[in-house]
């Protein structure tokens, strides 16, 4: 009888807990991102407006999260860090369009990191011409500290070290862009 009530339980708990989900008013899963959410420079010639995201049923011990966008198809060996935003509070559940720009609206105590362009803060889509489409991971982490130790000038390397050992979930968005 423990058991069963044990596991009725667990069963209604993970009925009330959903998946953890990313979504966007500005970009879709599988589709290809628009020229706002393209980078201006480096050959390209996009607005380079980091897009609105939102975020629900996070983890019930999350106690901060970070956003960042990847392209694993870049080639440089490592892949390209587009955007990395650490110490956003867990009261967060969504960022505007335009949060990445120069003086988006973050909330108090977010960090952007150094992107592979070299400068913090969000660097859009610029794959190289003739390649495939690159896939544009945007992930949302729910992290189980308050803050990492990280400054403007941290990596998408170590930004992405931080956040694996750092983990309790993620959910992801998956865009694409050629050209």
């Amino acid at each position: 009888m423990k058991s069963f009530l044990f596991a009725s339980a667990l069963i209604a708990a993970t009925a009330q807990a959903g998946e953890f989900k990313l979504s966007s008013t500005d970009i879709a899963q599988g589709r290809a991102l628009s020229s706002r959410q393209v980078f201006k420079g480096f050959g390209c010639d996009g607005a380079n407006i980091s897009p609105q995201l939102s975020w629900s049923d996070a983890p019930a011990a999350t106690r901060s999260f970070a956003v960042t966008v990847y392209d694993p198809d870049a080639p440089s060996g490592s892949g390209w860090w587009h955007w990395t935003v650490v110490n956003l509070p867990a009261a967060t559940h969504s960022l505007p369009t335009g949060a990445g720009n120069p003086g988006g609206p973050l909330p108090a105590g977010a960090v952007q990191g150094r992107t592979d362009f070299g400068q913090p803060g969000f660097g859009g889509a610029c794959p190289p011409v003739g390649d495939a489409p690159h896939r544009y991971q945007f992930t949302v982490w729910a992290l189980k500290v308050d803050r990492l130790p990280l400054d403007e000038n941290a990596s998408g390397a170590l930004v992405g070290f931080m956040l694996k050992a750092n983990a309790l979930a993620t959910a992801r968005l998956t865009a694409t862009y050629g050209r």
